[in-house]
């Protein structure tokens, strides 16, 4: 039996919901992945939330080519602005380009009273103060 984690129960503010919009900006936020300082990042696709580690499944390198800036050009996928990589944004899966079969970090993100939240994992936790 697993022992209650109290991070289960913790949930992190990161912006308000009308912040995103579907296929625009998205909002970078800090995290400790794996024991490492790195951020996380939330998006709206299809009406719904998306949140992932900012992390590129073919090279271990932020995403964003501008702070914020996940999307190509038609809003459609994720986009690794290094490589040109791309994900879906529903599913993290690669969806073309060097990822072959990879994809995204997913982060537990979710909606309620008009804001963003995001809960941690074994894997992803607060970031270092």
């Amino acid at each position: 039996m697993r022992m209650h984690d109290p991070m289960d129960d913790v949930r992190i503010p990161i912006c308000s919901s009308d912040v995103l919009q579907d296929g625009g900006k998205g909002i970078r936020f800090p995290l400790t992945a794996g024991g490492e300082d790195g951020t996380g990042f939330v998006v709206r696709y299809d009406s719904r939330v998306f949140g992932y580690l900012n992390r590129c499944a073919h090279v271990p390198i932020e995403l964003d080519w501008n702070e914020g800036e996940f999307f190509e050009s038609s809003g459609l996928y994720l986009m690794c602005s290094t490589h040109g990589a791309l994900y879906a944004p529903e599913s993290g899966r690669c969806a073309g380009g060097p990822c072959r079969g990879g994809r995204l970090r997913s982060i537990t993100v979710f909606e309620q009273d008009g804001q963003v939240f995001w809960t941690p994992d074994d894997y992803v936790r607060p970031a270092r103060a």
